[in-house]
């Protein structure tokens, strides 16, 4: 896929899965909703249901900045199948620009956001390596 392909399946892609690492060095993934923008990847604490506020991946992110995305979309027919890995440093962004254009985006992209949306804090990541692969 080209830089172009991989743009366009992002912003069309609805989830994705954040990999953050404990300060033990053993992985969490975590499922998430995201807005891509001129490689920036933005995430937010939402309103669903959590059984703390005291996120790990957060905690993660602050201890261990350096996260993957995975982007994935299955079919039964395996010519349509394609993934994309974002890996970069991230931060989590409490105020500021940075958590008004994450905020925004995801509005902008997610409907339920317009009537529920996100307190934050929103997780800034800067996308450093972009890694693709398409049946197709």
């Amino acid at each position: 896929m080209d830089r172009a392909e991989i743009t366009r399946r992002l912003h069309r892609a609805r989830s994705a899965t954040l990999g953050t690492v404990d300060h033990h060095g053993r992985p969490h993934l975590v499922p998430i909703v995201f807005a891509y923008e001129h490689g920036r990847l933005y995430t937010a604490v939402d309103l669903k249901p959590k059984s703390t506020l005291r996120l790990k991946r957060l905690a993660n992110i602050e201890a261990n900045p350096q996260v993957s995305v995975l982007v994935d979309h299955y079919d039964d027919d395996w010519s349509k199948l394609w993934w994309v890995r974002l890996d970069g440093t991230a931060q989590v962004v409490r105020s500021g620009p940075s958590l008004r254009k994450g905020l925004a985006l995801l509005t902008s992209k997610y409907d339920v956001y317009t009537t529920q949306p996100p307190p934050g804090p929103v997780i800034d990541v800067t996308v450093e390596t972009v890694r693709a692969w398409s049946a197709t």
